[in-house]
């Protein structure tokens, strides 16, 4: 043995070729933290004064090569100065720097996943091979960041800057394939020969055959491109990646203006910039946001990992009600493996359902994700039935009929009497009570929420609801199942409207209020898009559907009569009463019309200002500010509401219910840490500032406690 850690041993295998190998103990995976680096230094130090070694292959003991650096460790290192950044990465470079500087040729073999520090452990070695089934890339713009050990240097000198700017840019995990045609790896082979494979290189490199030297001279020399040509490449790349990744994200455009800064440096003069870059982006609020969003993550993984454990098995599911959303379900649990029923009471919603599944099948198909045989397997997954038939062997049913009370008391109790004891029964209501529709169950304890988003098969959320009387078992059990579809299962408890709506209904509020006194809607879905929504409020509420939009209204304001209730007719009362549904019958705040690709373009509509006029008091122009500051409060409050009233568990499992669920921006980390951006007590400042408007923006009394206390949500 050359070298024995904790995370790396080297030993030599044959003929004076050693193996590096990784294996991080008491971990799944081997990651990039302190300790890895550390041992890896020393094991560079040891192979480099060692006279005999004449190749080393660079391996994983792991399913996946390294998955990048360890971010737990990322909150602490941001948050010191940005000079100690600065010389942490140039120190971690240094241990890249030596493994890449050794006397001897070295190849990594690549098996599973090559990503972030990784990926840049692969490149600092002369030649890569690669399982056919691995992916690699370098993800850290994911995180407000981009490569720091080198990845941007090396990558741009190995397979040139257009390329090396997609990669690294676009944070892309890339398979065998394209890895090996644009020149990032060497050889791609099943994963039991890639050890052969990186020796016989070694031997090939000892014989003269292969002149290792100038592969290092070329990733440690300057780029090859004159001026000319450089300054085209970098400057036409900043334009169109920035215009991809707006400037709420910083980080694809600082990467290129990096990688441009270095082009003309060799390497350690080059590494020097992209630590200085590096360091300068790690300090942006951007990768704090995104950085704790990965964690909250990971937490959220966590937990439903727990509930697994005590799940039932979930072989056969059913949906009750085709349509759109039951469709959606069918298609989703079908696609991910898991057979399903599909019951409606008519053949015209069976159509609907079938036709929903077809058309989300043949774009996989037309997008080469899928073979049109596999597309086959998937629809014969999926049965379509107008009787309960084969109940009987279901595990669990997912209701999704119409939004009505009554309808759903009435399907869920017939149900019940078809399926065995310990089936679990799950309604995908958006905002009635979980209490109210298990009053009438014989086993409410088998039944609990379970809240798709729409549109299901893009909507990564699914909220799970626990009534009073759910068990465990059923909340574990349709976590379970949510997981197996595909989707972040976060578990809440019951009240109207649950999370993401409960919260949603206030920001709705705060919209209709500023329309009320007088602002342009047009303007307030600009500013909400220019802060970092997807569609602003006005559009939203044309997507999600007037009418649906005013019955969940009702139910909220009869569950929070004090802030929810409004005696006063507003603009989305007025579209709704005028028929103007939205995008499902092409008018609401807008106008639809069919795009070139057949979807719903947004076109301005003058009508609707002469049918606002009645509830509005004059027209008035409204700072950005102001609007920003009427639409967040109330949606935040909600929000901190939530977390006080134990609807959710966590400040973690709030804010990503909001970016899964509704899409609040990500680079500003969800409500509660938006709060905590600004300050829990300039918060309270700015919402007694609108106390005026109503409870909606009446902070509670623990926000004033901990604004008094300097407390935050994440500590």
């Amino acid at each position: 043995m050359i070298y024995e850690g904790k995370a790396i041993t080297v030993k030599e295998i044959e003929g004076g070729i050693a193996q590096l190998n990784f294996d991080l103990q008491g971990e799944s995976v081997n990651k990039f933290n302190r300790l890895t680096i550390e041992e890896l230094g020393a094991a560079a130090d040891k192979l480099k004064s060692s006279d005999s070694i004449k190749g080393l292959v660079v391996t994983s003991a792991k399913d996946s090569f390294i998955v990048g650096a360890d971010i737990t460790e990322f909150t602490d290192l941001f948050a010191g100065p940005e000079e100690d950044l600065v010389a942490n990465n140039l120190k971690a470079n240094e241990v890249f720097n030596t493994i890449e500087d050794l006397p001897f040729p070295t190849v990594t073999a690549i098996n599973g996943m090559a990503l972030g520090g990784g990926f840049e452990m692969c490149l600092a070695t002369d030649y890569r091979v690669m399982d056919a089934k691995a992916k690699v890339g370098l993800p850290e713009v994911k995180l407000g960041i981009f490569p720091g050990f080198g990845g941007t240097v090396r990558l741009s000198r190995l397979i040139g800057v257009d390329y090396a700017i997609e990669w690294i840019s676009g944070g892309t995990e890339n398979r065998a394939d394209k890895a090996l045609k644009e020149g990032a790896v060497d050889a791609v082979l099943e994963g039991d020969k890639l050890v052969a494979a990186a020796v016989d290189l070694i031997e090939q490199c000892n014989a003269g055959k292969l002149d290792y030297k100038a592969r290092r001279e070329e990733k440690q020399g300057k780029i090859k491109l004159n001026p000319m040509e450089s300054m085209m490449a970098f400057e036409i790349s900043k334009a169109f990646v920035a215009g991809k990744a707006g400037k709420n994200y910083p980080a694809p455009v600082e990467a290129i203006k990096v990688m441009q800064k270095h082009a003309s440096l060799t390497r350690d003069k080059a590494i020097e910039v992209e630590a200085k870059g590096f360091a300068k982006m790690a300090k942006t609020n951007v990768a704090a946001c995104l950085v704790g969003l990965f964690l909250n993550d990971q937490e959220l993984k966590k937990k439903a990992k727990q509930w697994e454990k005590e799940a039932n098995d979930v072989k056969l599911t059913a949906v009750l009600g085709a349509g759109i959303m039951g469709g959606g379900v069918a298609y989703q649990s079908a696609l991910k493996g898991t057979p399903i029923l599909m019951k409606d009471i008519n053949q015209d919603g069976i159509t609907l359902g079938l036709k929903e599944a077809k058309k989300l099948l043949a774009k996989r198909v037309d997008k080469g994700k899928m073979k049109p045989d596999q597309m086959a397997d998937v629809l014969n997954s999926i049965t379509p039935t107008l009787n309960y038939g084969d109940f009987k062997n279901v595990d669990l049913v997912v209701e999704a009929v119409v939004e009505n009370p009554k309808v759903k008391d009435a399907v869920l109790r017939e149900t019940e009497d078809m399926v065995r004891e310990d089936a679990i029964l799950t309604s995908n209501t958006s905002t009635i009570s979980i209490n109210t529709l298990a009053k009438n169950l014989k086993r409410p304890e088998n039944f609990c929420g379970m809240h798709f988003f729409n549109p299901v098969h893009m909507m990564p959320l699914v909220e799970v609801i626990r009534g009073e009387k759910t068990s465990d078992k059923a909340v574990a059990t349709t976590v379970a199942y949510a997981k197996a579809m595909g989707k972040t299962p976060i578990v809440v408890n019951d009240c109207p409207g649950f999370l993401v709506n409960r919260v949603l209904f206030p920001y709705f509020g705060g919209f209709a209020g500023l329309v009320r006194d007088g602002a342009d809607f047009q303007k307030v879905d600009k500013v909400m898009e220019k802060f970092g929504w997807p569609m602003g409020p006005a559009y939203l509420l044309d997507v999600v559907g007037m009418d649906t939009a005013k019955h969940a209204n009702e139910v909220m304001a009869e569950g929070f009569p004090d802030r929810m209730k409004d005696e006063n007719k507003s603009a989305i009362d007025v579209m709704f009463e005028n028929d103007r549904y939205g995008q499902k019958n092409d008018k609401g705040f807008y106008k639809y019309e069919t795009d070139k690709k057949g979807k719903p373009k947004k076109v301005v509509d003058e009508e609707t200002y002469k049918l606002i006029e009645p509830v509005v008091q004059g027209r008035k122009d409204f700072e950005e500010d102001e609007i920003i500051a009427r639409m967040m409060i109330p949606l935040c409050l909600e929000t901190v509401r939530c977390l006080e009233d134990n609807i959710v568990e966590a400040p973690a499992d709030a804010d990503m219910g909001l970016i899964y669920g509704i899409g609040f921006p990500p680079f500003r980390g969800g409500a509660l840490r938006y709060i905590d951006d600004m300050g829990v007590d300039t918060f309270v400042e700015l919402a007694d500032k609108y106390a005026d408007l109503g409870p909606l923006y009446h902070p509670t009394e623990k926000l004033r406690e901990m604004a008094k206390n300097g407390e935050k949500f994440f500590g």
